[in-house]
């Protein structure tokens, strides 16, 4: 078959226009019924409201709002090498589990095991559909039946609500605290090992610091008492050289150290899709990869085609720095920064001003992003109308509010966006 063949069976395959009407009415209709007998008086447009069940529920939207890893506008916007990825994965059929060189089944983690060891120095590697699931299935594999130590400084919440200690109790282990929430020391991780430890947990807090009368265990007086230890680093930097995620931990330290497993995001500092990632000692990954739970957690393939092509960025430090969004962002150039605000200043109308950007996704929550900023005068309707506007846009514009501004950041905003931002703000105030 021709692709103009293919291309007309597809026309074909369309609904016709009475189906899709159809449909459509029935459903407003419905729910309209439903309410008025629920005791609605108020007005409806109909036909608008038909027209927006038509619309997809995930759209793209336009990053303003100057936080970089931005929890709800899907973190890390993807890498041009990721995106091709992923569509050549979703075109046809790949060898997800398949060997090609001998034609017997295979694993999904072969895709990305020898990468990670490369960048990692670790034995093995193994991916899962997010951290939290990562340090699920490595609490489960590793102490599963029996006790993990945990500082109380760490009995951490992350996003959404959920807890380690929460965590910890599905992966059916027992949580031992030790310490207090601002000082643990080495003796205090010592004194709880018995018969019946599992492992220790070391939980990075991402998205906060204890600062003052503080002290804590550093990865390589955890790993010399003898235990498996599996770190939580969440945001999973992969290079320790870099000056500006200092910060953060870095996996190859962990890795070095000698922990059993390390747990880090894809979607974070990493910036790639949303995955989990453990890489560790070849018998640790192997309790993982065997473990029931690691059907239930694991990695689709379209997160793990765009994975394994950001992972492959990273073996040129300087070009992952340049393609990967995420790090392009955080180390843009001022003078970048500074021309592309002015240019959406003089396309709105707005002004240029001082700002801060953030990192985002409990990552290097002190670090504070110097820059410029767009400000927008609100007019009679005020910030918070104007905002709405904005977002209501198309595609939806997604600014801060700030002293009674509504403000667009131009970090997180690539050239052409800011310029369809500008269309965007022109449209919400004609």
């Amino acid at each position: 078959m021709t692709p103009r063949d293919t291309q007309k069976e597809r026309l074909r395959e369309l609904p016709s226009v009475d189906q899709l009407a159809i449909s459509v009415a029935r459903a407003e209709l419905k729910a309209r019924r439903e309410e008025l007998l629920a005791g609605a008086t108020d007005d409806v447009d109909l036909v608008h409201r038909a027209r927006e069940r038509l619309r997809p529920r995930l759209r793209r939207v336009l990053n303003a709002t100057g936080v970089v890893v931005h929890t709800n506008l899907g973190r890390a916007p993807l890498a041009v090498e990721a995106r091709a990825a992923v569509a050549k994965a979703a075109e046809g059929y790949c060898n997800l589990e398949f060997t090609l060189a001998d034609g017997r089944r295979g694993s999904r983690s072969d895709h990305v095991d020898g990468v990670l060891c490369e960048l990692t120095g670790a034995e093995a590697g193994l991916a899962v559909n997010n951290c939290a699931a990562a340090v699920l299935l490595a609490t489960a594999a590793l102490a599963g039946g029996h006790e993990t130590v945990v500082a109380r400084g760490q009995l951490i919440e992350i996003g959404g609500g959920f807890r380690i200690p929460e965590i910890l109790a599905q992966a059916g282990t027992h949580l031992i605290e030790v310490g207090t929430t601002n000082r643990t020391r080495l003796a205090d991780y010592a004194a709880a090992l018995g018969p019946d430890i599992g492992a220790i947990l070391r939980a990075h807090p991402s998205n906060f610091r204890t600062v003052g009368f503080v002290e804590d265990v550093d990865i390589e007086a955890l790993c010399s008492l003898g235990v498996p230890v599996i770190d939580d680093l969440g945001s999973g930097v992969l290079r320790d050289d870099w000056d500006l995620l200092a910060q953060e931990p870095s996996v190859r330290r962990s890795v070095r150290a000698g922990a059993a497993l390390v747990a880090f995001s894809g979607d974070k500092l990493l910036g790639g899709p949303q995955a989990g990632v453990l890489v560790g000692t070849r018998a640790a990954v192997h309790a993982c990869r065997v473990h029931p739970l690691a059907r239930a957690v694991r990695i689709d393939k379209l997160s793990l085609a765009a994975l394994e092509a950001t992972l492959a960025l990273y073996r040129d430090p300087a070009a992952a720095r340049r393609a990967l969004p995420v790090l392009a962002m955080l180390d843009a150039d001022p003078a970048v920064l500074e021309r592309r605000a002015r240019e959406l200043a003089d396309a709105t109308g707005g002004r240029v001003v001082g700002a801060v950007a953030r990192v985002g996704g409990g990552a290097l929550p002190l670090l504070e992003l110097s820059g410029p900023a767009v400000a927008l005068d609100p007019g009679v309707a005020g910030a918070d109308a104007l905002a709405a506007a904005l977002r209501l846009g198309e595609p939806a514009l997604i600014g801060r509010v700030h002293e009674g501004q509504v403000l667009l950041d131009p970090r997180t905003l690539t050239d052409g966006e800011a310029q369809c931002a500008a269309q965007v703000v022109r449209a919400a105030r004609a």
